[in-house]
């Protein structure tokens, strides 16, 4: 009798070493080529542990018990635009060992979590890639009966070593969690993937803060407490990632490498030059994640590169913060403000959606559902929430 694959909860005590060590082989990229690695900093739950529904499904092999592989879930409640909410599931973090990958292990773990989700009361589920990966495109489209939903735009700012100005006619101010939630209930209600426990988000400790951006001439005119937005200003919140998880290049040349040094050491010698340096991402880096970003007025487009510059300033003096990341959806008028270098960034992120509650199967193979809701619908919201628990 061939051995059987079960997929059971994770369970730190039984599971932990196993599946740092599965997760390695599986950050192994190919031979000679640059690859990113993540190191969880020994929870490899942490992704999904800010959210209060969240699993993560092992599959065992063999009598051993071999871990062959791994995925991640929640459950959250959204908006799908103009206020009305959903229960929704994220799917992320799938991994299947190397050498026990075309065997169908995939397939199987997203179907577990799906019931999974299903029993927990979520009728969406989702999931995103990069747009290139087609191996994971395939999986969700093809054999799960995903459906391509929405393409964010990801947008990567690596930290120099120099200080960036900001205009003295600009006021930056830290906002009180009242008042952030305040503001955004008004400004993101009619848009997709706001989360209703967004208060907890907020405060959760790894959000570094919600900053606001307004001319120093509407100060003294604006009162936070009776609810009145100034006539321009800029808003966005900044999540520590590095607490989560860090990140690490490997396999770059010894060229390049040197270059990215001499970037930096040029940079911190004469930092008048406002040269572009390289941070030092051969050693493991945390980012920064803005997110809530949204602006209006008059002078919106310098107020949001002043609260993007001011940021950078706060990860200048982190010293293991090596960029800041965002990502917002096509249509945001912030897409083309915000600084990022293009050759880090991508213009296509692929969010995937399902209806679990429509969805059913027919000989086997997944068949999508498309009914006349959220899936089919073109938001008329130009903003898309990214939830930074999500990153």
């Amino acid at each position: 009798m061939a051995p059987l694959v079960v997929m059971t909860e994770y369970d730190e005590e039984r599971h932990k070493v196993a599946v740092e060590e599965m997760e390695r082989r599986c950050e192994v990229g190919q031979r000679g080529k640059p690859s990113l690695v993540t190191d969880y900093l020994g929870d490899p739950i942490c992704r999904v542990r800010q959210f209060p529904i969240h699993v993560m499904l092992v599959a065992e092999y063999g009598g051993e018990k071999e871990i062959i592989g791994v995925i991640r879930g929640c459950i959250k409640t959204v908006t799908r635009g103009n206020s009305v909410y959903v229960k929704l599931a994220y799917i992320l973090g799938l991994r299947v060992s190397p050498t026990h990958r075309r065997f169908g292990i995939g397939t199987k773990l997203v179907e577990h979590l799906e019931e999974w989700c299903k029993k927990k009361g979520a009728k969406y589920a989702y999931m995103a890639t990069d747009c290139t990966n087609e191996p994971s495109i395939n999986l969700f489209t093809n054999k799960c009966g995903y459906t391509k939903f929405r393409t964010p735009t990801m947008l990567v700012q690596p930290v120099h070593a120099h200080y960036k100005p900001i205009s003295s006619g600009i006021a930056i101010v830290r906002l009180p969690t009242r008042i952030a939630l305040s503001i955004y209930q008004k400004i993101f209600a009619n848009s997709e993937f706001y989360p209703n426990d967004i208060d907890l988000i907020l405060a959760n400790k790894l959000n570094l803060g919600t900053f606001m951006a307004l001319p120093k001439k509407y100060l003294s005119k604006w009162d936070p407490k009776n609810g009145i937005l100034p006539q321009s200003f800029a808003i966005l919140s900044v999540w520590n990632t590095k607490e989560v998880f860090k990140l690490q290049v490997k396999g770059m040349s010894p060229l390049t490498q040197a270059c990215c040094v001499g970037s930096r050491l040029l940079d911190a010698w004469m930092p008048w030059l406002r040269l572009p340096s390289f941070p030092d991402v051969f050693r493991q880096f945390g980012v920064y994640f803005l997110y809530g970003l949204y602006m209006e007025g008059k002078y919106a487009s310098r107020l949001m590169k002043s609260l993007c510059r001011f940021v950078h300033n706060m990860a200048r003096d982190d010293s293991r913060c090596g960029a800041i990341v965002t990502e917002v959806g096509q249509r945001d008028p912030v897409r083309e403000v915000v600084p990022h270098w293009k050759k880090f960034s991508w213009a296509e992120d692929l969010w995937c959606i399902k209806n679990l509650v429509e969805a059913n199967k027919q000989d086997g193979i997944a068949k999508r559902c498309i009914p006349s809701d959220w899936i089919t619908s073109r938001s008329s919201a130009s903003m898309i929430f990214v939830d930074p628990r999500d990153f």
